[in-house]
């Protein structure tokens, strides 16, 4: 999962910030680590990764606002419900730079391309992409586009703002409950301490704006997550950005199928 670059203004004296403008550049930091949208520079004191944690899931309305808007305007102008669900999807690859679908791939490769935690490690850091992560890759895509497609009429906005929120909301889960499994990048640099009452707002509005479908889509994306989390605990002893970026596209992918079948 590649690093993103985020750059600093810094100035030679540090101003006190007060908690509101703290809390929006933290969300700040977290639009930079989590899409390519530009949101300027972040000022001094720059927040730390543990620190925007938090808003993970908000960058999922920002998303699922932009992949709900690109698949209500294709239908609008006359896409079927296919063309309409591929271009959601690229408009999800374009605005987070393909980060959660790398992380797959690299996800893919390194739990079932090598033989111990060390080698494991090693190929999630290679740029190449194996066998695995291409037919990872493939799989969800597919299942991702399938179900949407499915949906078609049946899915607004609403639907993109909540899946786009709850699949983030796994990657903090993610976060929160697994130790980090190397010491550098980006899931070691983002672990932090869990804002519990806040995921659990998340949620509760995830029920909400699903409404029926909620509990089943919430308890997949809970069990999906599960069972990610607990190959990557028992194969290479915990999280890393790739493993993040994997349950986030995994999750949401699940999210989408469940909505299908039960719509």
């Amino acid at each position: 999962m590649p690093q993103r670059n985020v750059h600093l203004c810094r100035s030679r004296s540090v101003r006190r910030m007060s908690p509101l403008a703290q809390r929006a550049n933290e969300l700040r930091l977290a639009v930079m680590m989590l899409t390519r949208l530009p949101v300027g520079r972040l000022q001094d004191p720059a927040p730390s990764l543990p620190d925007a944690q938090w808003a993970f899931p908000l960058v999922g309305l920002i998303v699922g606002a932009i992949a709900g808007a690109t698949h209500g305007i294709s239908l609008h102008i006359g896409a079927g419900s296919g063309m309409a669900a591929v271009l959601s999807l690229g408009a999800i690859v374009l605005t987070t730079g393909a980060l959660h679908q790398d992380g797959l791939a690299d996800f893919a490769d390194g739990m079932w391309g090598g033989h111990d935690k060390a080698r494991r490690l090693e190929i999630m850091r290679d740029s190449q992409i194996g066998s695995y992560g291409v037919l990872a890759l493939i799989l969800c895509c597919a299942l991702w586009i399938a179900a949407l497609a499915q949906l078609a009429g049946s899915i607004g906005v609403v639907g993109f703002l909540a899946v786009g929120v709850l699949s983030r909301l796994a990657m903090t889960g993610c976060l929160a409950t697994m130790p980090a499994a190397r010491d550098d990048g980006l899931g070691a640099a983002a672990k932090g301490k869990p804002v519990w009452a806040l995921y659990l707002l998340f949620g509760l509005g995830t029920l909400f704006a699903l409404g029926s479908n909620g509990l089943p889509v919430v308890a997949t994306v809970g069990i999906v997550t599960l069972i990610v989390g607990q190959i990557a605990r028992r194969r290479i002893g915990g999280q890393t950005g790739d493993v993040l970026g994997a349950v986030q596209f995994i999750s949401e992918t699940a999210a989408w199928t469940i909505l299908a079948l039960l719509v």
